[in-house]
C-alpha cells in the first residue's frame, strides 16, 4: 500500500531553513532567500504568484511543500467599527481566533500562540477549552499576514494576548516574534510587539537573559496570593512575590517598563484596598498598570459598577507609576479581553491533547 509523503509547510522557516530546503531540492541557497521574501514580505498565497522563480521550480514546490494554511471562517465587525474578529480554521480541524483593532494611527492585531490554554484563568473564556495544542511559528505568523489580507491594512502592533498562554509555546512564539519584525518581512519594531504572560516565572526569566527587545505584560489580576491563588491557579506555583521579583529583574536587564494588566471583578479585586495594595506592590518597579474592566464570560464574576471602576482609577492616581483605565475594544463581538473561545475540536477524534505547563 502506497503511502503519501506529508508535504513541507514552508511558513514558520527562517531564511536560513529556507535556504537548506532549497539546496536539499537541488537549487542554490539564494532561492531561500526569494521564497522567504514572497512567503513573508509579499504574503504570497500560491507558489504561482512567486514570478521570479522558475516554472520548474514553483511545480516542484508545488509537489513537495505548502505555503501554510489558515482558511477565514468568519469575519465580525463590532458596531462601532473599531474591532474586527477573525475565526481562522486550521488544516487539522482545530480553530483560533484573532483580533484586529483599529485606532487613530496604529493598526493593533492581538494573535493566539496557542489552541485554547492550560492555564486556567477562573475569568476567562480561553481556559475553559483546556489546552488542544501549540501553534507553530508559521501558524502565529500566518494570523497577521491573513489578517492583513483580509482586513486589507497594515498592523502596526501585535500583541500575543489572544487565545492560549505564550510563554507556554516558547520557541514558536519567539520565533515567530523575530519573523514578524524581519525587514524583509512584515518589518514590524521589536518593541511593537507585546508578549503577555499569566506569569511562568521560568520562562520570564529566560526571556529576561536571552535580551529580546520585545515588550513584556504581565497579568496581575490580585494583591495578595489567597485571591490570585484562586483566580489564577498558577499562582500557587509561582506567587506574586517571586513573579514581581522576575519583573523587577525583567526592567533591570532590558532597561525597559513591564506592564501589569490588572482585571476589575466586582467584590473580588476591586476594592479601595485593593488599590493601595497594588500600589505598594509596584511602587519599586518600572512599569505601567492597564485596568480593565471586566468582559463578560462567566456568571460568577460580574464587571464593577462604573463608579467603583471610577473610584479604584482614581485611588491610583498618586501612584509613582502610570495607571491606564482600559475599556476593551469588541466587546460586543465576544472579541474583548478574555473573551476569546471556539468549539475547537480535533477534526478526527475531538480529543483534548494534554500539554504541561513548565
Amino acid at each position: 500500500m502506497a503511502f503519501l509523503m506529508a508535504k513541507t509547510q514552508l511558513l514558520g522557516m527562517t531564511r536560513d531553513e529556507l535556504a537548506t530546503f532549497c539546496v536539499a531540492l537541488g537549487e542554490k541557497a539564494f532561492r531561500g532567500k526569494q521564497l522567504f521574501q514572497w512567503l513573508y514580505g509579499r504574503s504570497a498565497e500560491h507558489f504561482e504568484d512567486m514570478t521570479n522563480l522558475s516554472l520548474a521550480l514553483r511545480t516542484r514546490l508545488s509537489d513537495v511543500a505548502e505555503v501554510g494554511e489558515l482558511t477565514l471562517v468568519q469575519r465580525q465587525i463590532s458596531r462601532k467599527q473599531d474591532a474586527e474578529k477573525l475565526l481562522f480554521r486550521l488544516p487539522d480541524g482545530f480553530q483560533i481566533e484573532s483580533v484586529m483593532m483599529h485606532e487613530a494611527t496604529r493598526r493593533t492585531l492581538c494573535v493566539s500562540s496557542q489552541v485554547g490554554c492550560p492555564i486556567d484563568c477562573k475569568f476567562c473564556a480561553t481556559g475553559k477549552m483546556g489546552l488542544l495544542r501549540n501553534l507553530s511559528a508559521g501558524e502565529i505568523v500566518n494570523q497577521l499576514l491573513t489578517a492583513q489580507r483580509v482586513c486589507r491594512t497594515n498592523v502596526t502592533n501585535v500583541v500575543l494576548m489572544g487565545m492560549g498562554e505564550p510563554m507556554n509555546n516558547y520557541d514558536e512564539m519567539i520565533k515567530a516574534c523575530y519573523l514578524m519584525t524581519d525587514e524583509e518581512g512584515p518589518n514590524l519594531g521589536q518593541r511593537h510587539i507585546v508578549i503577555s504572560t499569566s506569569g511562568l516565572i521560568p520562562k520570564i526569566r529566560q526571556f529576561t537573559e536571552e535580551g529580546h527587545k520585545f515588550r513584556l505584560a504581565i497579568s496581575l489580576n490580585a494583591t495578595t496570593d489567597e485571591v490570585r491563588d484562586k483566580l489564577m491557579p498558577l499562582n500557587r506555583k509561582y506567587p506574586i512575590a517571586d513573579l514581581l521579583a522576575a519583573a523587577r529583574a525583567y526592567t533591570a536587564k532590558a532597561r525597559q517598563r513591564v506592564t501589569f494588566e490588572y482585571v476589575l471583578l466586582e467584590d473580588v479585586n476591586d476594592s479601595l484596598q485593593d488599590a493601595d495594595r497594588l500600589k505598594k506592590l509596584v511602587a519599586k518597579i518600572p512599569c505601567k498598570v492597564n485596568l480593565i474592566p471586566y468582559n463578560a464570560v462567566d456568571e460568577h464574576f460580574r464587571r464593577p459598577s462604573v463608579d467603583r471602576i471610577q473610584a479604584f482609577y482614581q485611588r491610583m492616581q498618586d501612584a509613582i507609576v502610570p495607571v491606564t483605565l482600559r475599556w476593551s475594544k469588541g466587546d460586543d463581538i465576544d472579541a474583548a479581553c478574555g473573551q476569546l473561545w471556539t468549539k475547537a475540536e480535533h477534526a478526527s477524534s475531538g480529543q483534548m491533547m494534554p500539554l504541561a505547563v513548565s
